[in-house]
């Protein structure tokens, strides 16, 4: 943890079934001090490897697992590989907008999502409240990029937006869409990063044991914080 988070309050939460690996047990550890509830503090926290639900900012921090790596692309030095822009091709059609709240049939999305997808996972059944105490909080800016084709919403990614980057914090989609639409989801998140000349687009954890999380790792040159260390 770098020198400026060396006195920041920690609590440990119990010991629970890990919600991505089986067979494994997880724990967090989460900042507790009230002052840290800031746009800049957050970024600060971002670069450490934290993430946040709702107001609560966490890290892994498992007795016997180091699996989940922070993950973040550097916008400056990003390019699109064949594979991304043939996506954006297959897309054209396609419009994305960011928003400062969702459209109102966003939760009809999200419950098809929830339902076809994750329907083993903590967020099923859908809960309309759940969500929204999930995904905002009252000290940062968050945005919500809409995908469109034409006039149907198709997608939302959930997107925290700072001086210095931006990170995606969750996305929804239409599973009947055949193209990739999380992926594609992240590249509209860079877009909009380069327009706005951000630094860094954070893209949460990385966990290779997980088949869902691994098209994080097709974003060229993209950087893992392994021992507090970033590392590309």
């Amino acid at each position: 943890m770098s020198s400026d988070l060396q006195q920041i309050k920690i609590g440990l939460t119990d010991n629970h079934a890990c919600s991505y690996l089986p067979d494994h047990e997880e724990r967090v550890a989460v900042a507790l001090d009230e002052h840290m509830h800031t746009p800049d503090n957050y970024e600060v926290l971002l670069a450490n490897g934290f993430r946040r639900s709702g107001s609560t900012m966490y890290k892994p921090h498992c007795d016997k697992c180091n699996s989940c790596n922070a993950i973040r692309l550097s916008i400056p030095n990003f390019s699109f590989s064949k594979s991304q822009r043939r996506l954006l091709n297959k897309a054209k059609s396609f419009r994305w907008v960011l928003k400062d709240t969702m459209d109102e049939q966003w939760f009809d999305l999200y419950s098809l999502y929830i339902t076809i997808r994750h329907r083993t996972g903590s967020m099923y059944p859908p809960k309309q409240n759940e969500f929204l105490q999930f995904s905002k909080n009252h000290w940062l800016t968050t945005q919500f990029l809409h995908i469109y084709d034409e006039n149907k919403l198709i997608a939302i990614a959930v997107t925290d937006i700072m001086s210095n980057c931006t990170s995606a914090f969750y996305t929804f989609f239409d599973p009947d869409i055949e193209l990739s639409l999380g992926t594609l989801g992240v590249l509209y998140q860079i877009q909009h990063a380069q327009q706005h000349q951000k630094q860094w687009l954070y893209l949460g954890y990385q966990i290779d044991e997980c088949p869902a999380m691994n098209y994080k790792v097709r974003f060229q040159g993209h950087q893992r914080l392994v021992n507090q260390l970033w590392q590309g």
